[in-house]
């Protein structure tokens, strides 16, 4: 079920922050990913040769339109939001065949790559782009 207006996307967002933060890494990474694989799909709204224009954490709740790219978005703004200290390395990678994947704790975790957590798996893929939680919480914080 998602969320049909702002207000109550970001109460769910913000209680789901709160949840996570008292929760092991797989269960709160596997909360976070199926949160927002709940998002409305809609191909092509970001593009990662316009970064520097993506929209923030809340104006993404709020346009409410995610691609495959914005969910992995939302789950590293989600990631950059809390004090966990098992997921104090995340990024946001764009692969060699174009997947938009969330890597925590280097490749332990994969998120985005459907809607179950992927575990302690060797991405074969190379990286072209990558968005890490260090330039979110730079840019944001």
């Amino acid at each position: 079920m998602w969320y049909t207006n702002f207000a109550d996307r970001l109460e769910a967002w913000t209680q789901l922050r709160t949840r996570i933060t008292t929760l092991d890494a797989e269960p709160a990474l596997d909360l976070v990913n199926k949160w927002w694989y709940n998002a409305p799909w809609k191909p092509y709204y970001l593009h990662w040769d316009d970064k520097e224009n993506w929209p923030d954490p809340w104006q993404l709740l709020s346009d409410n339109v995610f691609c495959e790219l914005a969910r992995g978005l939302g789950i590293l703004y989600t990631i950059s939001m809390i004090d966990h200290p098992d997921l104090a390395s995340a990024k946001l990678v764009l692969t060699e065949d174009e997947r938009n994947l969330v890597l925590v704790n280097k490749t332990k975790y994969i998120l985005n790559y459907n809607q179950e957590v992927i575990v302690n798996t060797r991405l074969t893929e190379n990286i072209k782009k990558s968005f890490t939680l260090e330039e979110v919480k730079q840019k944001y914080n």
